[in-house]
């Protein structure tokens, strides 16, 4: 059958420790083998046609898990940034860190903003990562901003609208995800894209992260199809193609 592919998916990447605990594995095993995970889903993601894919690696919440897997995170994240430029530029894919990095160590922020600046003209598969991210904190970062282009009279109170404010987000220049998912069993969004989720679809499974795969990613996509979008409207019957909104994407097939 054929499907309309999300233009944008968004992702909690949950379970990995749970999925080490069921192994009998230090949960830092399952931090690793999901990051594994996290590579080829941006392969398969791109070749079902999905152009944007966000993924919730590191949460403001998550410092305070134990030191030696805040160390592990950290420790993954520097590979990842070590290795992802080649990788980017061999895939055609432009890479962003979402999230406050202020907290990040400085070898961490020289490496997001070499990648950014290497791949931004890329055309592939747009890849966001949130790192430090919490979506209470980008909202607070974003009204403080507006606040002091008011008080510096470059804008007025009145100019304040949903433009203005999601153009000070993490997530500029983005489209909002059409579809969330969420991996091992949790239904709940744990303060990720508060503002950006408003009309998204989301799915959960009970499949832990680091098991999470192609086949995985399709059943999603698959649920997402059979969902109806409507963005507030009430539908009609038969309605003109032009009043329709939702956006086509390109088509795969499903054996």
């Amino acid at each position: 059958m054929e499907m309309k592919v999300p233009n944008h998916v968004a992702i909690i990447l949950d379970g990995n420790g749970r999925w080490a605990k069921a192994k009998g594995l230090p949960r830092t095993a399952g931090h690793i083998q999901g990051a594994k995970t996290v590579e080829k889903i941006c392969e398969d993601a791109y070749h079902m046609g999905i152009r944007y894919l966000t993924v919730y690696a590191f949460s403001t919440e998550n410092w305070n898990r134990p030191e030696k897997e805040v160390e592990t995170l950290m420790k993954l994240l520097r590979d990842y940034m070590k290795n992802s430029l080649k990788r980017a530029q061999k895939n055609n894919m432009c890479v962003r860190v979402l999230g406050d990095k202020s907290r990040l160590a400085e070898d961490i922020k020289k490496s997001i903003y070499e990648l950014e600046e290497a791949t931004k003209n890329n055309t592939g598969l747009h890849f966001q990562i949130a790192i430090n991210y919490g979506s209470r904190d980008e909202i607070t970062r974003a009204v403080r901003k507006l606040c002091e282009k008011v008080a510096a009279g470059e804008l007025s109170a009145a100019d304040v609208n949903e433009r203005r404010i999601a153009e000070e987000l993490d997530t500029a220049g983005l489209p909002d995800p059409d579809l969330m998912i969420r991996t091992s069993g949790e239904q709940r969004i744990s303060n990720y894209m508060l503002w950006q989720l408003a009309y998204a679809e989301f799915y959960f499974t009970d499949v832990h992260w680091p098991d999470f795969n192609k086949e995985e990613l399709e059943k999603a996509v698959l649920a997402y199809n059979n969902r109806d979008r409507r963005f507030g409207l009430v539908r009609e019957e038969n309605p003109p193609k032009e009043a329709n909104p939702l956006k086509e994407a390109n088509p795969i097939k499903e054996d």
